[in-house]
Parts: C-alpha cells; sequence; structure tokens
C-alpha cells in the first residue's frame, strides 16, 4: 500500500481494459508519468488505444493529483475540478456526471503494481475499465515486494 501523495512519483506502463456492452471492447498499451508541481502531481498518460478491429490511434489524458489529507489523494481534472478521491480507508468512490455514473475501486495489494476497476453507467454508456499499472522507473515508490501482475485479461469481461 502507498503510504503517501509521492509514493506515485515516477514511470509507470499502464494495460487497460474496456468492456463495452454497446460497442466492441477495447484496449489501451501505454504508461502514466506523476511528476511534481507545486501542490502535489501531474498525472500525464500516452499510450496506443485499439477499439475493436480498428487500428491503433494514440491516446493522451492529464490529471492533477493533490494530497487530500489523512493518507488521501484527491483526484482532479487537468481544469481543476474534482474527479474523485482515493483514500486508503476506503478504497471505493463515485463520480456523478451527469446523467452517467463513475465508480471506482482501487487495489494496492501487490503494491508497487496497482490497479483501478471502473464501471460506467448511464443513458448511453454501459462498461467496465480495468487499468493495471507497474513501477518502471525514475523515482522508486517505498519498499513492498515488486511482483508481476497478473497476465492482462483480452477476453470479454462479464
Amino acid at each position: 500500500m502507498f503510504r503517501e501523495l509521492t509514493d506515485f512519483k515516477g514511470l509507470w506502463t499502464l494495460t487497460r481494459y474496456i468492456a463495452q456492452r454497446n460497442a466492441p471492447d477495447a484496449e489501451l498499451r501505454g504508461s502514466a508519468t506523476m511528476r511534481p508541481d507545486a501542490h502535489g502531481l501531474i498525472y500525464h498518460e500516452v499510450g496506443l488505444l485499439t477499439v475493436g478491429d480498428s487500428p491503433p490511434v494514440q491516446a493522451e489524458r492529464r490529471y492533477l493529483w493533490r494530497d487530500g489529507g489523512n493518507g488521501a489523494i484527491e483526484v482532479l481534472f487537468e481544469d481543476g475540478r474534482a474527479f474523485h478521491r482515493i483514500d486508503p480507508a476506503n478504497l471505493n468512490d463515485t463520480h456523478w456526471c451527469d446523467p452517467d455514473t463513475y465508480d471506482v475501486t482501487y487495489d494496492f495489494k501487490t503494491w508497487p503494481n496497482w490497479s483501478s476497476t471502473w464501471r460506467v453507467r448511464g443513458p448511453r454508456k454501459d462498461y467496465d475499465m480495468v487499468t493495471r499499472y507497474s513501477f518502471a522507473g525514475a523515482t522508486k515508490p517505498h519498499k513492498g515486494p515488486h511482483r508481476p501482475i497478473a497476465p492482462y485479461h483480452t477476453g470479454r469481461m462479464h
């Protein structure tokens, strides 16, 4: 388990699988860099996204990670709007984006490998998304076992 926000500083490999109920499944493979700024960390994700049988396209995303007090992390959109919270005391959170609901669960049992699982539901959205992170270098997180993550799931999730 992480101890503080700065434990995430560095380069992470990521794999993401998106199981969509009404559209082709998708997969993203890439990396996330978490670098310090004056208020916490900037999360910058890049990778190749493949949707169904379509050719892969470059994908990119940024978030702001901030100290939320008592070991928690506030995750903000790049423009500073609140997104969700990572709280070691409760690794589940919900983000409402009218009319859609985004439920997330974090798993840090094999730190510094970790994952986020999103369940997204709304009138036009219905998918589950699992992202697995593995520390790749730069600034080493605090000591902990470094075990390989489970093989990446490429079948349809239920």
